[in-house]
């Protein structure tokens, strides 16, 4: 539900047209993939302290598709982290590393030592 009310929204304030709205919603879904294989590849490394480092791969890789990758890392950060409900300072921390990402910064920034390049 928050998805379409989301989609609506975006078509009535910012007036995006229907090809807008098409490239909006490829970049959402191309987006939403970004995030599901920086948590996927995040699984699989079971690397300790490099979950920060997912974070900020993901919401960066989102954000490089244009608004609506912006716009999917934030939706499925913010429900993804209301569903796990961990400790508020593990939340501050990877909303941080969220933002970052989001911001263009480089993710290696939060790579631990010693992760495999492969990812």
């Amino acid at each position: 539900m928050k998805l379409l009310t989301g989609l609506v929204f975006c078509s009535l304030v910012m007036g995006v047209s229907s090809q807008g709205w098409f490239s909006f919603l490829g970049e959402a879904y191309d987006g939403a993939q970004d995030m599901w294989r920086a948590y996927s590849d995040m699984r699989e490394a079971d690397y300790i302290n490099a979950d920060k480092y997912f974070h900020a791969r993901g919401n960066y890789d989102a954000a490089q598709r244009g608004p609506g990758g912006v716009w999917a890392a934030e939706v499925i950060r913010e429900d993804i982290q209301k569903l796990l409900g961990r400790g508020a300072e593990d939340t501050l921390a990877d909303q941080a590393a969220n933002e970052w990402g989001r911001s263009g910064k480089d993710p290696n920034h939060f790579r631990p030592a010693g992760l495999p390049e492969k990812y």
